[in-house]
């Protein structure tokens, strides 16, 4: 005979077999590898980052899950989509974290990982629109908020600590469970769910439930590398002015310093 799992094996395998997950399924929910398996078998020990995703995810108390409370659940805040982490620079100050489309797709299982944060790039821009709030900084994927948005620019996000805070039909950069979408918010009568609209029409809005919400960012800016593109010279000639103004913005700032 071999032997019997651990309480907290037993009722993490009660938690996913109760919400009807395979093992593959609850492995991706929680970035786990490949599936569940492992740790249902012993083999593999729940880190933090898990013990936290039963957490965020489904209000797991993490005493019930090493049998040391009867108390399953933990009435969490809702609503609640703060940054997770915030980086500073050697004066204190808090750093704009760039997150370009690689690591994107792993932003949503690291938001709470402090180390996994230095590996990405962060800045500090010395204006005053930029003071006195978290920023960070997106690279756009795909297609789907053309026009106002290309693949491959940047926008930048100020954070928001609440859902109630977010406006209708403003642009946000949206931290899922298992991905980010930056797209147009539209608050619905049933306050458990929101509606996220893409600018372009081939694309359907996606209904998202609150609770599968981690981080919210309001976007008020954007970076642009495509100035030279024929098609739309006009657009991008006023692009290019700003830009230039802004950089003559910078250099002033800097030399009153």
């Amino acid at each position: 005979m071999g032997t019997p799992p651990s309480i907290e094996i037993k009722h993490f395998k009660e938690v996913r077999e109760e919400n009807n997950f395979t093992q593959s399924e609850f492995a991706e929910l929680l970035g786990i590898k490949n599936s569940t398996a492992d740790i249902e078998r012993g083999r593999t020990k729940l880190s933090g980052k898990v013990v936290a995703g039963l957490l965020s995810r489904f209000g797991i108390n993490p005493l019930w899950l090493f049998g040391e409370s009867g108390q399953k659940y933990l009435q969490l805040s809702k609503g609640d989509v703060s940054p997770k982490v915030v980086t500073v620079d050697s004066a204190d100050n808090e750093n704009i974290i760039m997150v370009n489309q690689k690591a994107a797709a792993g932003y949503p299982h690291n938001v709470q990982d402090v180390e996994w944060y230095h590996q990405l790039p962060a800045f500090d821009i010395p204006l005053p629109e930029f003071r006195n709030a978290t920023y960070r900084g997106f690279q756009i994927e795909g297609d789907s908020m053309l026009p106002n948005y290309y693949p491959g620019e940047w926008v930048l996000g100020k954070a928001v600590a609440d859902l109630d805070q977010a406006s209708n039909n403003k642009v946000y950069v949206v931290v899922l469970y298992d991905s980010v979408l930056v797209k147009k918010l539209q608050k619905l009568p049933d306050p458990s769910k929101v509606l996220l609209i893409s600018f372009n029409e081939e694309y359907l809005p996606i209904e998202v439930d609150v609770n599968d919400i981690q981080e919210i960012w309001q976007v008020n800016s954007k970076l642009t590398f495509n100035l030279d593109n024929p098609s739309q010279s006009g657009l991008f000639r006023e692009l290019q002015e700003s830009m230039e103004e802004l950089k003559r913005d910078l250099k002033a700032f800097k030399k009153e310093a």
